[in-house]
């Protein structure tokens, strides 16, 4: 079965196709921000967005590929960095992984006398 794509939907992505930053994915969807908050976590919160947007795909939800579902989609990722953190939302990989409780030390300092 082939899935069919409307006018508007497709004029969306092509929208999107020119969008880079994530300042322009604010601006373009209308959602207003703190330009700090973007400032440090604009990666985290554009692969947020794209998480969500996986997520809702593999849902097969009806505003999946629509402007109203990406917007939503945005939003909801934007306010994730606004309540919380980068480590402690854990988007990357290396965020991902255990923290160890205490670092085994390089060396051992003793004290010379002398």
């Amino acid at each position: 079965m082939t899935k069919h794509i409307s006018a508007e939907d497709a004029s969306l992505h092509v929208d999107l196709a020119d969008l880079s930053s994530a300042e322009d994915f604010l601006n373009y969807f209308g959602i207003e921000f703190d330009q700090a908050i973007v400032h440090v976590n604009r990666l985290h919160i554009l692969q947020r967005f794209h998480d969500y947007l996986k997520e809702q795909a593999a849902m097969q939800l009806p505003d999946s590929v629509n402007f109203i579902g990406y917007q939503a989609s945005l939003q909801r990722a934007y306010r994730d960095f606004v309540v919380s953190d980068a480590a402690t939302e854990r988007v990357f990989k290396v965020f991902q992984q255990p923290v160890p409780n205490s670092p085994e030390p390089l060396l051992t300092l003793v004290q010379i006398e002398g």
